[in-house]
């Protein structure tokens, strides 16, 4: 079976200023060393267009419009301290989400297996009426309510392994029974959020929250009460929001997982997919800022998405 690459070249127009950590580099560094793995089952394929009342669904209108009208004519412009547009973010934020639904799209029509989705920005920051953490459309958020909207699927689960918490992918599916989020974060660290006592209005909210310096070990062990969840709420679709900031040589957090263990990771979740869920999986880049641990942790986790689906 065969797995999806989406990405798109308007992701090096979405400048963010000299010094940012969230780069065009980022994306360039993964996209390069995936072209180099000559496999006939690794399917690249583009953004699709996609209806924006998807947006509509999962952000609020007022939000909208203000990002609408966020994006300059020329220079930089903040949405808060961290996130930032330039006048190529625009087309950038747009392909992110089509992207994810292109994606979803190639999995449901049998296209490919599973699919990743090379993208930035990243979303899982953003809130239902907030940007945040570089974030400014929540691009798995939108995956999730085009697969409830177009597909009437009644159970999707969100595995975000990115270090720090989803806030805003728990903010928009808080009260809604249909959406399973499970979270293993650092904790206490950005954004605040992410206790295990915020559980969701029907217990779909499960947070892990590890300390700074959690090792291999203590990730994987702690990945465990991810796979339960899973295996006990049965979906019918599985999201990742893949951030790979995790690494220890990330410089943004203070976890102590290695490349390899990515690969681990989506091997145990693929291998109970496709029993749950005949392997439907989408995968969304969110963080990760070592160029070299994000290249590597990258191919790891295609590796697995390749091998399980």
């Amino acid at each position: 079976m065969k797995t999806g690459i989406i990405t798109t070249d308007t992701y090096l127009n979405h400048y963010t200023g000299q010094g940012h950590p969230e780069r065009a580099d980022r994306v360039s560094v993964i996209i390069e060393n995936l072209k180099k793995i000559k496999n006939k089952d690794l399917i690249w394929g583009k953004p699709l267009q996609f209806d924006h009342r998807y947006l509509e669904i999962t952000h609020n209108y007022n939000y909208i419009n203000e990002v609408k009208k966020s994006f300059p004519k020329k220079g930089l412009s903040f949405l808060d301290g961290d996130t930032v547009v330039s006048p190529g973010s625009r087309q950038a934020t747009f392909d992110a989400v089509g992207s994810v639904i292109s994606a979803i799209e190639g999995v449901k029509n049998k296209n490919f297996q599973n699919a990743f989705c090379c993208v930035r920005p990243p979303g899982h920051h953003a809130e239902a009426s907030k940007a945040m953490g570089f974030c400014i459309y929540n691009n798995v958020a939108v995956g999730t309510n085009y697969l409830l909207e177009k597909y009437k699927l009644n159970k999707i689960a969100i595995i975000d392994f990115d270090v720090h918490h989803g806030n805003g992918t728990q903010d928009i599916f808080f009260n809604n029974e249909k959406v399973l989020y499970m979270s293993l974060h650092q904790y206490p660290f950005y954004p605040g959020t992410g206790n295990n006592n915020e559980k969701g209005k029907y217990d779909n909210i499960l947070n892990i929250p590890l300390e700074a310096g959690t090792s291999s070990r203590e990730y994987l062990n702690a990945y465990d009460f991810i796979l339960k969840k899973l295996k006990k709420f049965k979906p019918e679709f599985i999201l990742f929001s893949a951030g790979f900031d995790a690494h220890k040589d990330d410089p943004l957090a203070q976890f102590h997982l290695t490349s390899k263990d990515f690969y681990e990771l989506t091997k145990r979740t693929m291998i109970l997919a496709k029993t749950l869920c005949e392997g439907k999986v989408v995968s969304i880049l969110e963080g990760g800022y070592d160029l070299k641990a994000l290249k590597e942790s990258t191919e790891m986790h295609i590796k697995a998405l390749l091998e399980y689906n």
